[in-house]
């Protein structure tokens, strides 16, 4: 068993401000993306900006959190937040979905599309393989939280987290998570987009590499206590949320080598 590294979540406290890690672990992965989109930016539209860039990752990451904010209340705790509205805004408390930031990130992409005059899966093409920063580091900010640890095991790296009231040695599921949607996501997104693809195609690859990933992951990942199994005594939430994306993002890479036919396109 590996010790817990014991590290405070509050980074810095400036009196009654206290700055915590799961916060500057967004702004590493916005900081990230941005940094990220402008190597590319040449290559997506010359005639674009960094302005015009920084508008979109800014619309991008008011998607991620208003969308990832909204998704965990309806989606994992509903009734807590009608109890107290306020924890909504709690977000240095961690409870951020993945699944509603994705969908607050494609309607953030598909407004910016309509002021850009571009499409919206060219736009969402170019996105895509820099949404595994910003997954990335918020797995980190889940560790240090010590929240969203994994089921009870005897595997050699194994961790006891201090907010686990039962003091049980588990998996530490956030650094899987951290290494495949984050590392291993980005890996695979960034070379396979290098290369002029049919538009749809990064944003279909996206879909079946994040959700297969995640699936795989929340067999190691203990279900939320409110919620637990949903189906067959052994599917999660997570699970269930995942299964369509896989399957539209198959639907979208067929649809992209087949209509698209010979074309390609530098989309990202």
């Amino acid at each position: 068993m590996i010790a817990y590294p014991q590290i405070d979540p509050v980074a810095l406290s400036l009196g009654p401000l206290q700055i915590h890690w799961y916060g500057l672990m967004y702004l590493v992965g916005i900081g990230g993306a941005w940094w990220l989109a402008a190597r590319r930016l040449n290559e997506f539209d010359p005639t674009w900006t960094r302005d015009k860039l920084s508008d979109l990752v800014f619309w991008v990451a008011l998607g991620v959190i208003a969308g990832g904010r909204l998704g965990y209340v309806l989606f994992y705790d509903l009734g807590s937040y009608f109890a107290d509205p306020t924890l909504v805004f709690q977000i240095w408390k961690g409870g951020m979905s993945f699944h509603g930031g994705l969908i607050g990130v494609l309607l953030a992409v598909w407004w910016f599309a309509r002021r850009s005059d571009k499409r919206f899966f060219e736009l969402m093409d170019f996105v895509a393989p820099l949404v595994p920063i910003g997954l990335g580091a918020g797995r980190i900010g889940n560790f240090i939280n010590a929240e969203l640890w994994g089921r009870a095991t005897d595997v050699p790296w194994a961790m006891v987290f201090p907010t686990d009231p039962l003091q049980l040695a588990r998996h530490p599921s956030q650094l899987y998570q951290f290494a495949l949607e984050g590392v291993a996501l980005f890996i695979i997104l960034w070379l396979y987009s290098s290369k002029p693809r049919p538009t749809m195609a990064v944003s279909g690859l996206f879909g079946i590499c994040y959700g297969v990933f995640r699936f795989f992951v929340e067999f190691f990942r203990e279900p939320d206590a409110h919620i637990g199994y949903l189906a067959f005594g052994w599917l999660t939430m997570g699970q269930l949320l995942c299964i369509p994306m896989i399957l539209i993002g198959a639907g979208m890479m067929w649809w992209a080598y087949t209509k698209e036919g010979g074309k390609r396109e530098t989309v990202s």
